[in-house]
């Protein structure tokens, strides 16, 4: 019988190639000598106990000098010496107490911060939060070099491990505000590697704040406006500059207009300032037309306004040429500020070109040479893109109330803003009225929160200060 060669052998069914894994590498293991562990920590200590003296000279100084007097004069006189150290301290404090609570209060708290608060929680907030680097599976943390507290917050000086950002930190703000139970997180850059991170202990700015009194004379410098995060009064200069306040809807924009208005209301009723005004909305200012020397609320009616300024403003310049280099308001030469709410509406959405474009020339007129010879410009703005607004850079003075974008916050108030600090993109929407303000030659942003003036608060002020000779100019309509 004829057989075949494969008879009995198995069927075997044709297999699928199998993939190649990935060749996987395990970081070798290698035990550390105890030799080598016993003398990190005898480094560590002996680093420690050197170092303390300068870290915490009034700690090491009195344990120091307790240690002494108990050693050479025994416990009585130790007894005898806290007394007397006790009641220098009670002088100095009621004798001298802003410089007591400097001294000794706030660096007392620095040193039980740092160690209570920062100092215990430091490793499992970073990590938590994303800040801790591994490398060949070691972690490496930023480390914190200084602890400092002021009557509000808390410094921490921090340095970054190499190879990281301020912007990894500031990209991190809300979650270390909230590892380390503070209101918020600030974010300043002091160098390379170097960042301090300010936490308040409590946030000033976080209830309204009610219409200020009004104050005669009035300091046209030095406006009073509302308070600045440290708990002191924010103050806005007017006279000699321009100011542009950007925010979006329900940021708090009115709430700048009418601070700066009300703090102007002596000077209005002297005649020594004036406010010309333009509302495109008709909603904002409208309410308080009486106390404006001129008022429009039109397209064309606002152009002419603005002209109108200019005209002036280059009359006046025409009078001190050669006689006078800075301006003093006065009842005949008074100071004029230039309200534009909404500005946008004249510079980019409003249909008739023309419009936008004698809008434009007269701003950057008036924004460019108006400061010397007493016109300034208060322009409030919803978008600050350059598409909508490209005379921003003519505004020497900046606020940034809430805004949409990160990036819009160095559009406003200059490139590194973030860096210092100014994240007016996270600004929650039930404060209207914080921002941050960025001077003219003042590099670092300071937050703030402007006074509300309600619509009670407008109608006294028109009972008191209304002016008797509003002037409308040509097309606004006003009587």
């Amino acid at each position: 019988m004829f057989h075949s060669r494969n008879a009995g052998a198995a069927q075997v069914q044709p297999t699928s190639p199998v993939p190649a894994h990935a060749i996987r590498f395990a970081t070798p293991v290698v035990e550390t000598p105890a030799v080598f562990l016993l003398t990190r920590w005898v480094y560590r200590a002996v680093r420690s106990v050197v170092l303390a003296p300068f870290r915490f000279p009034v700690a090491v100084s009195t344990l120091a000098g307790s240690v002494a007097t108990v050693h050479y004069l025994g416990w009585v006189w130790l007894a005898v010496a806290v007394l007397l150290a006790g009641a220098g301290l009670g002088v100095w404090w009621w004798r001298w107490p802003v410089a007591f609570r400097s001294l000794v209060v706030l660096r007392a708290v620095a040193a039980w911060r740092w160690l209570w608060v920062y100092r215990r929680h430091w490793q499992p907030v970073l990590v938590v939060a994303g800040l801790a680097e591994s490398y060949q599976e070691r972690q490496y943390l930023p480390q914190i070099r200084k602890v400092t507290c002021t009557e509000w917050a808390d410094r921490v000086r921090v340095r970054l491990v190499a190879g990281t950002a301020p912007a990894d930190v500031e990209n991190r703000v809300v979650e270390l505000a909230h590892g380390f139970a503070a209101p918020s997180c600030r974010v300043t850059v002091a160098g390379p590697r170097d960042v301090v991170l300010e936490f308040p202990r409590r946030d000033l700015l976080a209830e309204p704040l009610a219409a200020l009194s009004v104050h005669s004379p009035v300091d046209l410098c030095a406006l009073p406006m509302g308070l600045r995060e440290d708990g002191q009064p924010w103050r806005m200069r007017l006279h000699g500059t321009h100011v542009l306040t950007v925010g979006v809807t329900g940021a708090g924009k009115g709430s700048v207009i009418w601070s700066a208005i009300r703090a102007l209301l002596p000077a209005i009723a002297d005649g020594t300032a004036q406010v010309w005004a333009i509302d495109p909305k008709r909603m904002e200012l409208s309410y308080g037309r009486a106390l404006f020397a001129r008022y429009a609320d039109s397209a064309e009616s606002a152009v002419g306004l603005l002209e109108t300024a200019v005209n002036a403003m280059q009359e006046r310049a025409a009078r001190y040429a050669g006689r006078q280099r800075t301006h003093t308001a006065t009842a005949d030469d008074p100071f004029v500020v230039v309200i534009l709410d909404e500005v946008a509406f004249l510079t980019a959405y409003h249909p008739d070109r023309d419009i936008r474009r004698r809008a434009e020339n007269a701003i950057a007129t008036l924004t460019s040479q108006g400061r010397s010879v007493g016109f300034g410009v208060l322009a409030a703005l919803q978008d600050p893109r350059k598409e909508v607004m490209n005379l921003r850079n003519l505004f020497p003075d900046k606020v940034a109330l809430r805004l949409d974008e990160a990036s819009q916050v160095d559009m406003v108030l200059g490139e590194d803003a973030r860096e210092r600090g100014a994240n007016a993109h996270l600004i929650a929407p039930d404060v209207p009225g914080v921002a941050f303000v960025r001077l003219e030659g003042s590099p670092a942003p300071v937050r703030v929160r402007a006074a509300y003036v309600t619509d009670d608060d407008i109608a006294a002020m028109v009972a008191d200060y209304g002016a008797r000779g509003l002037r409308s100019v040509p097309g606004a309509g006003v009587a």
